[in-house]
C-alpha cells in the first residue's frame, strides 16, 4: 500500500494550493481517505475525511469554508483544495487511509506527507 502526497510548497497569505494523494495498493473506493496536517511543535490535527460516496465530514473551523476535500475514484486520488491560506495552516500535511466501517478514529495507512508553508 502506497500513498503518495504531492502539491504542498511555500505560498503567500492568501493564496491557495491543492494537495493530491495518489493510492495504490488497496480497493480505493472502499476506504474512507482523510488528511491530517501536524505543524511544529504541535500534535497532529485532523483536516478533512471523505467516503467513496463522496460525502465528506464537517471541518474545523479554522478551516471551514477555506478547505475543501475531494476524491476521483477513477484515479485512486483524494484532493485538498486549500484557500486563502494564512500562516497557521503552515504544516506537513498528510493523507491517511482507512476501510469503510473501521472506528473512525484508526487510520490504517499513512502517507509521507507534503510541506505546507505560508509566509506573511
Amino acid at each position: 500500500v502506497q500513498l503518495q502526497a504531492s502539491g504542498g510548497g511555500l505560498v503567500q497569505a492568501g493564496d491557495s494550493l491543492r494537495l493530491s494523494c495518489a493510492a495504490s495498493g488497496i480497493n480505493f473506493s472502499g476506504y474512507v481517505m482523510a488528511w491530517f496536517r501536524q505543524a511544529p511543535g504541535k500534535e497532529r490535527e485532523f483536516v478533512a475525511a471523505i467516503r467513496g460516496s463522496g460525502v465528506s465530514t464537517p471541518y474545523a473551523d479554522s478551516m471551514k469554508g477555506r478547505f475543501t476535500v475531494s476524491r476521483d475514484d477513477a484515479k485512486n486520488t483524494v484532493y485538498l483544495q486549500m484557500n486563502s491560506l494564512n500562516s497557521g495552516d503552515t504544516a506537513v500535511y498528510y493523507c491517511a487511509a482507512r476501510r469503510i466501517f473501521t472506528p473512525s478514529d484508526v487510520y490504517k495507512y499513512w502517507g509521507k506527507g507534503t510541506q505546507v508553508t505560508v509566509s506573511s
